[in-house]
């Protein structure tokens, strides 16, 4: 077993502790199945689901049910806590709604292109180690919890509340971010179909004003369901409002940018065309292209 696989090994069962505390400070306030808070249960549903599935995944040295699998536990998580917290309020199927598009439309588009291209360049050092494989697939479990908490804290609190001026303003921040993700992932999958792109980098659409707008969107869409599940919090449930930050940095710092850019620049490092283009647009928040 060399360092990185030590590493794993130990990382999961903190990754688990996180989750347990997310749960704890989620489910104050919440309704609860029998004697278990639902909050909590929706937790071990989403760390179960994940491991279930990377036994197979494991087995057959595959990752390409990894992006269908976490989509399909938002969307299983999120028909849990609607169902088994009561008669559900209009904020809960308001948020239950915007994560069930979000989910399902990601989870389709990236199962497509994963079945397209065959496989993930992300999974080619993981999948033979026990250790990394699982703690990967761990991970996947805690970031839909983590994602999702503020979420679920709303959709299953005891003390539900009127919508109002927050519903308004983070439904429209959801909207703005749903479609700038949506656009950036149908201009890049054009941009592939097409052949005379090939080995080529996209710089054209909303991937000239950001390398990466279909992050920005994303993280745009769950800060407004952050502002929509806010007014319904209180005591130790404001901690899951950590959920819109947790996907800032992880796609930002973790995830997302830092492994696409270090591919990207071991791809066309040398081209100054692509130099050029990560010197003029940023990396994240979008501005318009500069012109030279």
């Amino acid at each position: 077993m060399d360092a990185s696989e030590r590493r794993a090994l130990l990382a999961t069962p903190v990754i688990v502790a996180i989750g347990a505390a997310v749960a704890w400070a989620g489910s104050q306030g919440g309704v609860t199945v029998g004697a278990v808070p639902l909050f909590a249960l929706c937790g071990l549903l989403s760390f179960g689901i994940n491991w279930l599935v990377f036994a197979h995944a494991y087995a057959a040295q595959t990752e390409r049910f990894f992006d269908l699998t976490g989509s399909t536990t938002y969307i299983t998580l999120i028909a849990t806590a609607l169902a088994l917290s009561g008669d559900p309020e209009p904020r809960a199927l308001l948020i239950g709604a915007m994560v069930v598009v979000w989910a399902g439309r990601l989870g389709s588009f990236l199962f497509a292109r994963i079945s397209r291209d065959g496989s993930d360049g992300r999974f080619d050092e993981l999948k033979p180690s026990f250790p990394r494989f699982l703690m990967t697939w761990t991970l996947q479990g805690l970031w839909v919890l983590l994602t999702l908490a503020c979420a679920l804290a709303a959709i299953t609190t005891a003390d539900p509340a009127p919508l109002g001026p927050y519903a308004l303003t983070g439904s429209l921040v959801w909207l703005a971010g749903f479609a700038i993700e949506v656009v950036a992932d149908r201009q890049k999958s054009r941009f592939r179909a097409d052949e005379s792109n090939r080995d080529r980098f996209i710089d054209s659409g909303l991937w000239a004003w950001s390398r990466h707008p279909n992050y920005f969107g994303e993280i745009t869409l769950w800060f407004g369901v952050a502002v929509i599940a806010l007014p319904v919090l209180s005591g130790w449930q404001y901690a899951t409002l950590v959920s819109p930050l947790f996907v800032y940095v992880l796609l930002t710092r973790i995830s997302g940018i830092p492994p696409l850019d270090r591919r990207a620049r071991k791809k066309w490092g040398d081209d100054p065309g692509y130099r050029a283009y990560r010197e003029q647009t940023p990396a994240l928040f979008p501005r318009p292209p500069r012109t030279s």
